[in-house]
């Protein structure tokens, strides 16, 4: 059974897109089998490895309200597979409320697939809502992207609130893959701070890579191709290959 990773933090842009994009092609590029589950309503995740929101017929919307066995959603891309997302996921929050153990409906959808891949990666929205509460009770662990910003332990500490929380009433074996400094500038007084505070708080969950801010990646999605594909060169693409080695080593 693959292990399942939600890349989680409810303060928006901090990079958990990009981490789970390119993560997932740098761990399929190895040679792992990997699916990534787009649970984000802004499907980001799904146009990252270049593939046309608008053409999909079916997306994880279907499997959790209509019941659509994932083996029927999940599309192939050339650099993993991946679970795509719509709008419609947007309204997924009101339909679960009415349903019963609401909480691991995402789980219910996974399970059948997860012997096929060695790695789920769950791109979570930037909430605390019940669709990011399916991903922690869905998942074996949380990697937590954090930008190198005033307010990064704040949020931070919400989330292992949070992680707390479900890992008492919702999923016991839930546990922390660990915590990644992402939009790192080392130009920055700010930035070198940051890090030195979460490694002071979080001495044994910190990556010891450090995700810097580098316009490959920024640039990369627009072209549909995580920065593996795109500028293989870049810090980023050799950041995120270094990220997958910890993962792989684990």
């Amino acid at each position: 059974m693959g292990r399942i990773i939600a890349v989680a933090n409810q303060k928006g842009g901090v990079g958990k897109t990009t981490t789970a994009v390119n993560t997932a092609a740098a761990l399929a590029a190895a040679g792992q089998r990997v699916l990534l589950c787009d649970f984000d309503p802004q499907g980001n995740a799904t146009s990252g490895l270049g593939v046309d929101k608008n053409a999909i017929t079916l997306s994880v919307y279907d499997g959790l309200v209509r019941g659509i066995p994932a083996r029927n959603i999940i599309l192939r891309t050339r650099f993993c597979d991946v679970m795509p997302a719509s709008i419609a996921l947007a309204g997924a929050e009101v339909e679960l409320v009415e349903m019963a153990d609401r909480e691991h409906a995402l789980r219910r959808l996974l399970i059948p697939v997860s012997f096929d891949y060695d790695y789920i990666l769950i791109d979570c929205p930037p909430s605390l809502g019940l669709l990011t509460l399916n991903a922690l009770c869905a998942a074996d662990t949380v990697l937590a992207p954090i930008q190198c910003e005033f307010y990064a332990l704040e949020g931070l500490s919400q989330l292992m609130q949070t992680i707390r929380s479900v890992k008492r009433s919702l999923n016991p074996q839930l546990g922390i893959e660990g915590i990644l400094l992402t939009m790192f500038d080392s130009r920055t007084n700010l930035s070198q701070q940051v890090v030195r505070e979460v490694k002071k708080h979080f001495p044994r969950q910190v990556f010891p890579v450090v995700i810097p801010r580098n316009v490959r990646l920024s640039e990369a999605p627009s072209h549909g191709l995580p920065v593996l594909y795109y500028d293989r060169s870049s810090k980023g693409a050799k950041c995120y290959e270094k990220l997958a080695e910890c993962l792989m080593q684990a």
